[in-house]
């Protein structure tokens, strides 16, 4: 893991307690999904749900890769998607990259795909999708609800195991502000804090 990275994750773990009782008991339910794969041998199978798979979905995927890491949780793989394709935001990007991502692009013009490693050898492919593009699982897996609106709309995931609502503020909301950058890294910040307390719960 890069260093800016590990430091980065070695503040969030020191406020665990900042997180609320009620919000503890949904991450929980998560940690216990992952705990439940491990004892039975079943893949560990996230995949995260926004309207666009544009931001918070995307934070979801890769912060949760970088927390397994942090905790050495072997065998997890985390997807994302959306109700419809999009792009991978650029303020998003932007603020991944502050953490200490690095974050390659393939160039294309639309809808490019992202290399987005948090350490040498250690990345995950990011590109806006659909929650069930043939690159994310069909079964045996979390549906993980990111937004609002992806929750509402999505009334019915097929092949997932189960279907947990963790909704985060929008940071799009503040685009072409003098909040803009601050809201991403703050939404980046908390879906950080919120993973790697799942999976502090799973290393117990």
């Amino acid at each position: 893991m890069f260093p800016s990275i590990k430091s980065y994750c070695d503040d969030l773990v020191k406020e665990f307690d900042s997180i609320s009782s009620n919000r503890k008991s949904i991450l929980d339910t998560i940690a216990n999904y992952i705990i439940h794969c491990q004892k039975s041998q079943l893949p560990i199978q996230l995949v995260y749900i926004c309207t666009h798979n544009s931001r918070r979905s995307h934070f979801g995927q890769v912060w949760a890769l970088t927390a397994a890491n942090y905790y050495g949780i072997q065998q997890v793989h985390a997807f994302s998607g959306g109700t419809e394709a999009t792009a991978f935001n650029v303020n998003a990007i932007k603020a991944l990259e502050n953490v200490g991502f690095h974050i390659q692009s393939n160039g294309a013009a639309q809808n490019p795909v992202y290399s987005v490693c948090f350490g040498e050898n250690e990345c995950t492919s990011c590109f806006s999708k659909v929650y069930n593009d043939e690159v994310n699982p069909t079964k045996n897996f979390l549906a993980i609800m990111t937004c609002g609106e992806a929750e509402a709309n999505c009334p019915f995931i097929p092949g997932a195991s189960a279907r947990i609502a963790t909704t985060y503020e929008d940071p799009k909301l503040y685009d072409g502000t003098p909040e803009q950058d601050k809201a991403y890294a703050d939404r980046c910040r908390q879906i950080a804090l919120e993973t790697l307390y799942v999976f502090s719960k799973v290393h117990q």
